[in-house]
C-alpha cells in the first residue's frame, strides 16, 4: 500500500505525486522524492524498482523481508534494513523497515508494524534547512526515529525485572519467577539482535570511509550510534541483573528446600523417641528389666511426651520448627 509520495526541492514540499511520476521528478539535480509503502505486493516493488532504479538485490531482500539489520552500499546508492520493535500490552511487537536510499530519492518500504513513521516527515518538513541535505537527511531521522522507539522496550523491561526481583523473596514464587526471568531473556535478546547488527552498519556513515551520500550527515549519523552504545550497554547491565535474579531465586530454592529438610528431620526426630521406647520394651523378652514395675506404663508415656515437648521446644530455639 502507498502511504505517501512526495517530492521536495530546496527543503520544502513541492506537491504529492502520482507513482508513475516518481522517475521524471528524480531526474531532476535539485529535487529529490521520498515514497513510503506499507506491507508491498511484488507489484508495488516492481514499480519502484522501475521508477528509481533500484538494484535487483536490494529489491529481493526487501520482497522476502526477514532480514537482519544491515546497510549495504550498491554504486551511489544504500539499502538499510531496520528493525521497529514495540510493547503491546507485555509483548513485543518485531517489525521491519527496508530502506533504499540515492542522490535524490528515498523509498521505505515497512512490514509487520503497525505503527508509521508521520512523525518522522513532520518533523522533516518542519526543518527545510535540514532538509535541504535531501535523502542523507530522511536517511537519518528514519534511524533516529527506530532506535528512539528502543528507549521504551528497554525501559519496560527494566521495569519488568524490577517487579521480578521485588517477588523473588516471596514464598511460592519461585517457579513463576524463572519462568518470568527466561521470558525477560528472550525480550532482551531480541532487542540485542536489532541491536547489535545495526551498531556494526551504523559505524561505516560516520567513520573513515563515508558513502558520498552521507558525507554531509556525519555528525548526525554518529549521533544515532551514540544511541545505540547506550541502549548496547544498558542491555548488558540489564543482563548482569538478570542472571543476578536468576541464581538469587535458585538460591531461594536451595534456602526453601533445606528448611523443608531441617522441618523433616525435626519432626522425624519427635517421632523416633516414642517409637524407640514403645519398641524397645514391645519386643516381649521374658526377662527385660521393667515389666514389674506397677507404674511402668504411664512412666514410659509421660517419658516418652516428655522428651517430645523438650525437643519440640529445642527445635523452635534453633529455628528447625
Amino acid at each position: 500500500m502507498l502511504i505517501n509520495c512526495v517530492a521536495y526541492q530546496d527543503g520544502k514540499k513541492l506537491s504529492d505525486i502520482p507513482a508513475e511520476e516518481i522517475s521524471g521528478y528524480v531526474k531532476r539535480p535539485d529535487c529529490f522524492v521520498w515514497v513510503a509503502l506499507y506491507e508491498p505486493t511484488a507489484a508495488d516493488l516492481q514499480l519502484m524498482k522501475e521508477e528509481f532504479d533500484l538494484h535487483e538485490l536490494a529489491v529481493e531482500d526487501a520482497s522476502h523481508g526477514h532480514q537482519q539489520p544491515k546497510i549495504e552500499e550498491y554504486g551511489d546508492c544504500l539499502f538499510a534494513v531496520l528493525h521497529t520493535i514495540d510493547v503491546h500490552e507485555g509483548a513485543l511487537q518485531i517489525g521491519e523497515v527496508d530502506v533504499f536510499v540515492g542522490p535524490n530519492y528515498i523509498l521505505s518500504v515497512r512490514r509487520q508494524s503497525e505503527r508509521g513513521f508521520q512523525s518522522v516527515r513532520a518533523r522533516c518538513e518542519r526543518e527545510p534547512h535540514l532538509l535541504k541535505h535531501g535523502s542523507a537527511f530522511v536517511l537519518y531521522a528514519l534511524m533516529d526515529a527506530v532506535v528512539d522507539r528502543y528507549f521504551p522496550v528497554l525501559n519496560a523491561i527494566e521495569a519488568e525485572l524490577e517487579g521480578i526481583e521485588e517477588r523473588i523473596f516471596k514464598r511460592d514464587t519461585a517457579r513463576s519467577n524463572i519462568e518470568a526471568l527466561y521470558a525477560l531473556k528472550q525480550k532482551l535478546m531480541t532487542l540485542k539482535h536489532a541491536v547489535e547488527p545495526l551498531m556494526e552498519a551504523m559505524s561505516r556513515l560516520y567513520g573513515s570511509r563515508v558513502p558520498q551520500l552521507c558525507m554531509g550527515m556525519r555528525e548526525y549519523f554518529r549521533d544515532v550510534f551514540d544511541h545505540l552504545t547506550r541502549i548496547h550497554a544498558s542491555i548488558e547491565a540489564i543482563r548482569d541483573m538478570q542472571t543476578t535474579a536468576i541464581q538469587v531465586n535458585l538460591g531461594m530454592i536451595n534456602l526453601n528446600e533445606t528448611e523443608v529438610t531441617k522441618k523433616l528431620a525435626g519432626w522425624a526426630a519427635i517421632i523416633a523417641i516414642p517409637t524407640l521406647i514403645a519398641g524397645i520394651y514391645g519386643m516381649n523378652f521374658k526377662n527385660m528389666p521393667e515389666y514389674d514395675i506397677p507404674y511402668g506404663y504411664p512412666i514410659c508415656v509421660a517419658a516418652m511426651i516428655g522428651l517430645d515437648i523438650a525437643l519440640y521446644f529445642w527445635f523452635k530455639r534453633i529455628r528447625w520448627l
